[in-house]
């Protein structure tokens, strides 16, 4: 199981072009299952104003390498017409859309990892974006502080 975390880890490390350090990172740790939480989580995720775009298996991949795991997603949210507008108007933020929280099973407990949207504020500092960044980490504090509560 240890494997599964550091390769969660890996994969938020990866999706991000410039050093993360740990505030760049949120993770939670659910005690409910993993079912359980991954429907918290959408919930959560539409009352915060958001849709859910898709839900990605990655666990297919990782048991072809020889993980251990049936219980590791991705789940890609946002709001259509404002990753409409930034694809358009800010194409270069494309790879970073939409938000994304991975969400796995290890040792009877679901994590949930993250990056921090404020890492792109580094990367791109305009202030039109800088505002809409600090607004998706915000979000994401509330929609992980739900399914931290359940």
């Amino acid at each position: 199981m240890i494997k599964i975390k550091r390769l969660a880890l890996a994969f938020v490390l990866f999706i991000s072009v410039s050093a993360v350090s740990a505030q760049d990172l949120f993770m939670v740790r659910s005690k409910i299952s993993f079912p359980e939480t991954m429907l918290v989580l959408q919930n959560a995720i539409t009352e915060q104003g958001y849709t859910v775009s898709r839900v990605q298996r990655v666990d297919i991949g990782l048991t072809k390498m020889g993980y251990k795991t049936d219980k590791y997603r991705i789940v890609f949210f946002g709001k259509l017409k404002e990753i409409e507008q930034l694809s358009k108007n800010h194409p270069e933020l494309v790879p970073y859309l939409p938000i994304q929280i991975s969400i796995f099973a290890e040792n009877g407990q679901t994590l949930l990892v993250s990056a921090n949207p404020q890492f792109l504020a580094k990367l791109y500092p305009d202030p039109e974006l800088s505002n809409i960044f600090t607004r998706w980490e915000k979000d994401l504090h509330i929609i992980l502080d739900k399914v931290l509560l359940e």
